[in-house]
Order: structure tokens, then C-alpha cells, then sequence
């Protein structure tokens, strides 16, 4: 009995395809936990941008006494999160605006650019929130 008892403590055949298949299996969930987590990231971020929606609900061309021009715009958060617009572009420029200018949800509000407007002239404003959302449109000056 003990000449066969040391026989199988001595034969490591079995051993190596266990040590495989644990080997694969610990492999394969490791693999799936990353996939699983990368997956919960990027839909939380697409959930998050996607509920962001604001509109131009009206657009101003501004000539003050001072002789300074400008272009107000009337933005309304219609989604589902708050809205911080990062930067403003006219005619693909970068224009100064109303620092840090937000809206929270149902919120409204005057979103004012300093632009040297052109009476008859059209232009692209393209406004732009911390998500990347983009809002914006052709507008002509009066």
C-alpha cells in the first residue's frame, strides 16, 4: 500500500491539465471583468452626454450707446443635467462670453458674446458645453 501511495504522489500527469484549466478560467474572468468595466464607463459617459440638450431659444444683435457691439443669446437647458458652456465660436473664432455661464436643469438664461457684429452680414454661432455638445446655427445680423 505504501509503494502505491508514493507512486501517485510521484505522478504529475494530472496535475498539468488542472493547472491549465484553473489557469484558463482565472484568464477568461479576468478578461470579462475588464470588458465589464470598460462597458459600464463608456455607457456612463454616453448616458451623460446624451442627457445633455440645450436650445437657442432667441438670438440678439446688439448696439449699445457706448458704441459697443454684441450678440446675446437666450439658452434654455431642456435636459436632463446641468449645462456649463465652455466656449463660444463665431465663424469658427473663439470669441469672449459671460464667464462661466451654466444652467441647470429647466433653467434659462442670457448668454452675452462681445462680437463686432456686421449690419447685413451672416454668421455662425456655435456654442459648446464642457461635454462636447454643440448648439448653434446661421444667423443674420439686422
Amino acid at each position: 500500500m505504501a509503494r502505491r501511495l508514493r507512486r501517485f504522489f510521484r505522478d504529475r500527469r494530472a496535475i498539468t491539465p488542472v493547472l491549465s484549466n484553473l489557469l484558463l478560467t482565472v484568464v477568461a474572468v479576468a478578461a470579462m471583468s475588464i470588458a465589464t468595466t470598460a462597458t459600464y464607463v463608456i455607457t456612463t459617459n454616453l448616458r451623460e452626454t446624451m442627457s445633455e440638450r440645450i436650445i437657442i431659444e432667441d438670438l440678439w444683435f446688439n448696439n449699445s450707446t457706448e458704441g459697443v457691439l454684441n450678440i446675446s443669446v437666450y439658452l434654455r437647458n431642456v435636459g436632463k443635467g446641468a449645462v456649463h458652456v465652455s466656449s463660444v465660436y463665431i465663424n469658427h473664432t473663439s470669441q469672449p462670453f459671460t464667464s462661466s455661464f451654466s444652467l441647470e436643469i429647466d433653467e434659462h438664461g442670457w448668454l452675452n458674446i462681445s462680437y463686432s457684429w456686421a449690419s447685413g452680414n451672416l454668421h455662425y454661432i456655435d456654442i459648446v458645453t464642457t461635454r462636447g455638445t454643440h448648439v448653434g446655427g446661421y444667423y443674420k445680423a439686422p
